[in-house]
C-alpha cells in the first residue's frame, strides 16, 4: 500500500467518526489497550511537560458511580474501560519540590492551567482515534464535570489534579450505531487570514439549521426537529456548572 493511500485511509477513518452510546459486553483486550495508551502518549504537550494522568476504569463498581456522578449516563457503567482525563499540575509540583524550587506562582497561573487542559486534551483525542482504528467505539462524557469534587474523591486525584472529562470505550453495538452526525459548514468556522464578519456566516449556518432539522426528525421519527442554533441556544442560554469555578480553586488552580 503506498504511503498516500495510507494517508487517505487515515482522512477518511477521522471524518468517519461518530459517538457510540450503545457497546456490547465484549471486553478489550489488554493488548490493544496498551496500543491506546502507546498512541495517546505520542500525542504532542506543551514543551514536552505532558502535563495530563489518565485513569482507566474497568472496576464495576467505580464505573457505576461515575455513570451516577455523570448524570446517570448509563455507557460510563456499560463501556469496556472507561478513562478519565485529568489536567495534572501535581507531578511537575512534587518533581520541583525535590529539588527545593517553590512552583506555587507558576503553578497558580492561569497559562499552567490552560497548558495542563489543552494537554488533556489532545492526548484524549489521540486515544480516540487510536480507539476507533483498531474497530472500537468512543463517546466523550463531560458530565463528570457535575460533580468533580466527587469523581476526584473516587479516583484519589492529588491536588493540581482535575478530571477534564471522560471517555467511553468498547465494541459498538451494531444494532444501535447512529448516523454520522452533519457539521457545520467549513466555510462558517474556517477563515483565511482573519476571522470572517458574522453576517458573512450566516448563510452557512442558515442552511445547516435546515440540515441538522432533517437530521433530528430522521432520527427520532418526527419527534425532535429543531434546529441546530435553537438547540445551542437552548442547552447555553442558562449557565451551568457554576461550581466549577470554586472546586478548581481549592484543587489548586485559582485562575485568577
Amino acid at each position: 500500500m503506498s504511503n498516500k493511500k495510507k494517508n487517505l485511509d487515515i482522512i477518511k477513518h477521522l471524518q468517519d467518526h461518530r459517538s457510540i452510546r450503545q457497546f456490547t459486553n465484549e471486553k478489550i483486550p489488554k493488548e490493544d489497550i496498551e496500543q491506546i495508551i502507546l498512541s495517546a502518549q505520542a500525542a504532542p504537550s506543551s514543551s514536552h511537560g505532558q502535563a495530563y494522568s489518565v485513569i482507566c476504569v474497568t472496576e464495576e463498581e467505580k464505573k457505576s458511580k461515575l455513570a451516577e456522578y455523570a448524570g446517570g449516563q448509563q455507557q460510563v457503567e456499560n463501556c469496556s474501560h472507561f478513562f478519565v482525563f485529568c489536567a495534572d499540575l501535581h507531578r511537575l509540583e512534587k518533581i520541583a519540590r525535590r529539588s527545593n524550587i517553590n512552583m506555587k506562582e507558576p503553578l497558580d497561573s492561569t497559562e499552567m492551567f490552560l497548558i495542563a487542559t489543552v494537554d488533556a486534551t489532545i492526548v484524549a483525542q489521540n486515544t480516540a482515534v487510536a480507539a476507533e482504528a483498531l474497530g472500537l467505539g468512543i463517546v466523550y462524557i463531560g458530565g463528570l464535570r457535575n460533580n468533580p469534587d466527587k469523581v476526584s474523591d473516587l479516583l484519589k486525584l492529588p491536588y493540581r489534579c482535575y478530571p477534564v472529562f471522560g471517555m467511553c470505550i468498547g465494541y459498538p453495538d451494531s444494532k444501535n450505531i447512529p448516523e454520522k452526525k452533519p457539521r457545520l459548514p467549513h466555510k462558517a468556522v474556517f477563515y483565511k487570514n482573519e476571522y470572517l464578519n458574522f453576517e458573512k456566516t450566516l448563510t452557512y449556518i442558515e442552511e445547516y439549521d435546515e440540515i441538522m432539522k432533517t437530521y433530528y426528525e430522521k432520527r427520532t421519527n418526527g419527534k425532535r426537529s429543531d434546529t441546530w442554533s435553537e438547540t445551542m441556544i437552548d442547552k447555553r442560554k442558562i449557565p451551568r456548572r457554576l461550581h466549577l469555578k470554586s472546586f478548581l480553586k481549592d484543587r489548586g488552580f485559582p485562575l485568577i
